[in-house]
């Protein structure tokens, strides 16, 4: 991934869960696609990845990195104070019905961040992004983070032993809303953990079943404040995060 070296390091996360208006999910994403991600990234920011949550036809996620809390700032007041959103806010902002669902998120630990893809090909990934993310959600009890991570990882290792490519472990950054223009959740901890599958079977034949007994096992340790969540989310055409490198088919075509 040379091409995207420059591309890493965003340690300051939100994940952001929109609810859109039914019936215009697919609309948001082609126009979301078409504007935004390379606004983003020339703010100084990174959009990792866009999908659609598959238990809410109205639910569409994204995942945005910036390099710290002030270039949060800094890049939040360049998009949404420029000329791309001032040209489309109106628009978008039309489709969409709550965009305050967002958890502002960190690396557990600096190597467990989120990797930053190459963008999708258009010539060589005709058809879009491949694969289903998984994003498990735990809401942990007050200043037990450390603790029910170290009770977690077995679980987290299972993922990884039957194929899951393991796409980051997040926690709730605990810092002021610098941009408040932006809300952002303060409901927490919690602690987020990202898998890559490969396809259906990957997640119904091998993830699923470790997930929920992974549920049972974590619940009952006492750490937890509710219960968990599993997001099941499928890459957006353009989507970053993905399952990656694409795989070829046999005349060498993606």
């Amino acid at each position: 991934m040379e091409t995207v070296t420059h591309l890493q390091d965003f340690p300051v996360i939100e994940l952001r869960r929109y609810t859109i208006r039914d019936g215009e999910r697919e609309r948001f994403a082609r126009y979301f696609e078409t504007f935004f991600p390379e606004a983003v990234q020339q703010s100084g920011a990174i959009v990792a990845g866009h999908f659609f949550e598959r238990k809410n036809s109205s639910a569409f996620t994204w995942i945005r990195g910036f390099r710290d809390m002030d270039d949060r700032a800094k890049a939040n007041a360049a998009l949404y104070y420029g000329a791309v959103w001032k040209e489309h806010r109106a628009l978008m902002n039309g489709l969409m019905v709550d965009s305050d669902d967002v958890l502002l998120l960190r690396p557990l630990a600096p190597e467990r961040g989120i990797p930053v893809f190459p963008a999708v090909d258009p010539v060589r990934e005709r058809n879009g992004a491949r694969g289903v993310l998984v994003a498990h959600i735990f809401p942990i009890g007050a200043d037990r983070v450390d603790a029910f991570a170290q009770q977690a990882e077995p679980a987290f290792a299972g993922y990884r032993a039957v194929g899951v490519r393991e796409a980051g472990v997040l926690v709730t950054l605990d810092a002021p809303n610098n941009f408040p223009q932006l809300p952002i959740r303060t409901d927490g901890p919690y602690l987020v953990w990202l898998g890559i599958l490969k396809d259906d079977e990957t997640l119904e034949g091998r993830f699923r079943p470790l997930a929920d007994r992974a549920v049972q096992q974590l619940r009952a340790t006492g750490l937890l404040r509710g219960a968990p969540e599993l997001a099941v989310l499928d890459p957006a055409h353009r989507s970053r995060l993905r399952w990656w490198p694409p795989e070829q088919t046999p005349d060498g075509r993606l």
